[in-house]
């Protein structure tokens, strides 16, 4: 007699149903979109950051990224209609009709713009891969924000992790100064600068997030709360574009006026900006796929990766304290990730 488990062996994937076999395929696509996302935009932009000659200002690139992220959203849902004047009343309905409600989004609005711009005043000063490990401590501040916001309850195992990642980042900031020389460093990099931009942009994080999600949760049958995906990021991309340019003309206002806002861009620039308007939004599509355990493996292979292109691409100097406190900091992702029971 056979046995049902020598029946399970003999089956490969080719016997297996096309849904399977599909749902498969989108699993593990959407595994390699999030480590590519996750580890290349900060890759990129530390690339972009220690070239030499002219330095572009980070602030114009925010603002395009949110530019093409606005416009791409709006193709998307002009997709969704028949014909143009329904897609105007579409958006004059959740945009425009009620003002009082869309402006909701401008508070995490203005705090994206805010982390954005945090986020390349940290990639200038810190190297990728202790950015990308220190970078996870947003976890915890989504947590202790859900904590105290939303109500959210946390398990044993759950804090435990919290503690890990914590002591994993504290690690990866105590190693030695010279292990994170890079060729082609800026003259005026400051890893103390880098690491409370990293911090604060943590933090900016970790309330954006869980006040968006208590705006919609508080709106289930406002224009906020029932709309798209598409609409809520056209929400927040106009107000994003919109508080862009007012912070790029405060902090860097006299250098567009003389020297342009395409001062210092090259194919690289170009190719952030593409990744931080598109990025994001391919992301969001893909994380349907993807479990809380497959983002957490997607996270701990960006970070693996950022280490490797670092050591060959940056002259990275991986040490003792660093590989202790990435291996910790991936295991607090993993714990945390896991279905609780």
């Amino acid at each position: 007699m056979i046995k049902k488990e020598e029946i399970e062996i003999a089956v490969d994937d080719s016997m297996l149903p096309k849904e399977k076999n599909d749902n498969k395929t989108l699993k593990y696509g959407s595994l390699l979109i999030l480590v590519v996302q996750n580890a290349g935009l900060i890759l990129s932009i530390r690339y972009s950051r220690t070239q030499s000659g002219d330095m572009y200002m980070a602030s114009t690139v925010v603002v395009f990224a949110e530019f093409f992220k606005l416009l791409i959203c709006l193709l998307l849902t002009y997709n969704e209609h028949t014909n143009f004047k329904e897609w105007i009343e579409y958006l004059y309905q959740n945009i425009i009709a009620d003002p009082l409600t869309t402006a909701k989004v401008a508070v995490p609005s203005l705090i994206y713009v805010l982390q954005n711009n945090l986020q390349f005043l940290a990639i200038s000063n810190l190297d990728a891969a202790s950015f990308q490990v220190t970078y996870q401590l947003k976890i915890l501040t989504t947590a202790l924000f859900s904590v105290l916001m939303l109500n959210k309850k946390l398990s044993k195992m759950q804090w435990f992790s919290l503690v890990l990642l914590f002591s994993g980042v504290a690690l990866v900031q105590l190693q030695p100064s010279h292990s994170t020389v890079e060729q082609g460093d800026l003259p005026s990099q400051n890893p103390y600068v880098g690491l409370i931009a990293v911090l604060v942009s943590c933090l900016c994080s970790g309330f954006a997030g869980v006040y968006f999600e208590k705006i919609l949760k508080g709106s289930a049958n406002s224009k906020i709360g029932s709309g798209s995906i598409w609409l809520r990021n056209i929400q927040l991309g106009l107000f994003g574009f919109i508080l862009g340019i007012i912070g790029m003309l405060m902090n860097d206002g006299k250098n567009v006026l003389d020297k342009g806002v395409f001062f210092g861009y090259n194919y690289i620039v170009i190719f952030v900006i593409i990744q931080q308007a598109f990025g994001g939004l391919l992301v969001a599509v893909v994380v349907k796929y993807a479990d809380n355990i497959l983002k957490g493996f997607a996270t701990s292979f960006a970070i693996i990766l950022s280490c490797i292109v670092s050591i060959y691409a940056f002259n990275f100097v991986l040490t003792l304290n660093f590989t202790m406190g990435a291996a910790l900091v991936m295991l607090a992702i993993y714990i945390y990730g896991r279905p609780q029971s």
